[in-house]
């Protein structure tokens, strides 16, 4: 891994840092993409869709349990604990530098590293709701993994479902409305163990690109390969348990003047 940078995030106001499956996989959690990626299971992709949760709520939730209980298994690796540092030097520092994490992964374990300004952009399998949009019932944090019906909501009976964003739903506005303010101000963006192809958060970059922010793409493989446009302004291949100590492991954190 030579020729990589060292990048001192003191020389930038708002940091954004996006994160894919590629950060989780050290942890022992399959990446979405690439030759064992989780999206080539026709039965998985299938499962994490809002119509077969209509159709078949029970088959979903066995399915989710599963991937429930693989989560709660796994642990914090490097890259999760690198950028729960990075957020804390910041914090530290003050001087109105920002940092914002958003991740496209589902199984909690940038929260269970310690990150606190984390933007889980696709929900938490670690997390239930209501599937009654006018129930109420705030989304709350569960261990459950298995059953042999649908859990019902306490308070108006609806099927409760895990708290991810299903294919064909949109992005919860929270999220959406906090990923774009990181974005309206970002400075730095660096893609971390994800294809960077899937929208919205696929547009990110070039959103970051029209601010004149610098772009960076961290990943195991070229994102030519998985289909991207190769829209970053740099490009470092590797582990991203490997790569993020590497690059960012000196850094301050505190606002400084940019070299």
């Amino acid at each position: 891994m030579g020729g990589l940078p060292r990048i001192d995030l003191a020389a930038y106001g708002q940091v954004l840092f996006l994160t894919g499956a590629g950060v989780s996989v050290a942890s022992g959690i399959r990446p979405y993409r690439g030759p064992d990626g989780l999206w080539n299971d026709e039965e998985l992709v299938r499962y994490a869709h809002i119509e077969t949760f209509r159709s078949d709520p029970l088959g979903v939730w066995r399915h989710w349990w599963k991937m429930r209980e693989l989560a709660l298994a796994a642990r914090p690796n490097p890259a999760h604990e690198e950028l729960a540092r990075l957020e804390a030097a910041r914090r530290e520092a003050g001087g109105g530098a920002g940092f914002a994490l958003v991740t496209q992964n589902v199984d909690g374990l940038h929260a269970r590293a310690g990150s606190r300004e984390l933007v889980e952009y696709h929900g938490s399998a670690l997390r239930t709701r209501c599937s009654n949009p006018s129930c109420g019932l705030p989304a709350y944090e569960d261990g459950s993994c298995a059953g042999e019906e649908v859990p019902a909501c306490p308070r108006c009976g609806a099927p409760l479902r895990p708290d991810i964003v299903f294919f064909g739903e949109p992005i919860p506005e929270g999220a959406r409305r906090a990923a774009e303010a990181a974005l309206g101000s970002c400075e730095l963006f660096v893609a971390v163990g994800t294809s960077a192809t899937v929208y919205p958060a696929a547009g990110f970059v070039e959103a970051a690109r029209r601010r004149g922010a610098r772009t960076i793409y961290l990943n195991l493989q070229p994102i030519e390969a998985l289909g991207g446009s190769g829209s970053f302004g740099e490009a470092y291949l590797g582990r991203a348990e490997e790569l993020l100590p590497r690059i960012f492991g000196g850094s301050r954190g505190e606002r400084s003047g940019r070299a």
